[in-house]
């Protein structure tokens, strides 16, 4: 009985959902009897807890001005995602953040330098063009060109290579296979 109690402490303190511990339970199958596996499940609290969906804003047009500058803005966890359309937790405390911001009347230029100044120019999707900036902006045409210069040195050296001669045997192979006079045919046919 023991057990049964530890085990029902236990799934209440870790957030799971009911097939997550359905999963957990039959892991221990073997060692519990059914009906405590039973009660487990009976006894044990809504483990499927979600989040509410966000009220809408008061002020649509301030929620619009967040929004546009959220979409400047990289999440610093995906990374790949600005943080409007990111449902990270820091997206949503940035997108919290811009929005105090603008009730402050910072502007849209004031709240971007503001996000550099504290995360650095990688928050911007846009960074802006300094020296530690250069080969973000410069790398991507640098290597277009370097491959188009190592395909045209490629093309030139194939061109002026003249081909290797044929050895007799060789050329002898390709006028038969060609079909052109003077060839002998070999293996008695005719």
């Amino acid at each position: 009985m023991m057990r049964l109690i530890s085990l029902i402490f236990l799934i209440s303190q870790i957030p799971m959902t009911r097939a997550m511990l359905v999963r957990a339970l039959c892991a221990f199958r073997s060692s519990l009897q059914p009906g405590v596996l039973c009660a487990v499940l009976l006894l044990s609290p809504p483990v499927a807890v979600g989040k509410t969906a966000q009220p809408a804003a008061a002020d649509p047009a301030l929620e619009v001005r967040v929004m546009l500058i959220a979409e400047e803005l990289r999440c610093l966890v995906c990374q790949n995602e600005t943080i409007a359309a990111s449902h990270a937790e820091l997206a949503v405390d940035l997108r919290q953040q811009i929005r105090e911001q603008l009730q402050q009347g910072r502007s849209s230029a004031q709240i971007l330098d503001f996000m550099a100044e504290r995360y650095g120019d990688f928050v911007l999707y846009r960074p802006p063009f300094k020296t530690l900036t250069a080969l973000l902006w410069i790398g991507p045409f640098a290597l277009l060109l370097l491959a188009a210069s190592l395909l045209l040195w490629h093309l030139r050296r194939r061109t002026q290579q003249p081909a290797a001669p044929l050895s007799p045997e060789d050329l002898q192979r390709a006028q038969q296979l060609l079909g052109e006079p003077g060839a002998r045919r070999q293996g008695g046919r005719s």
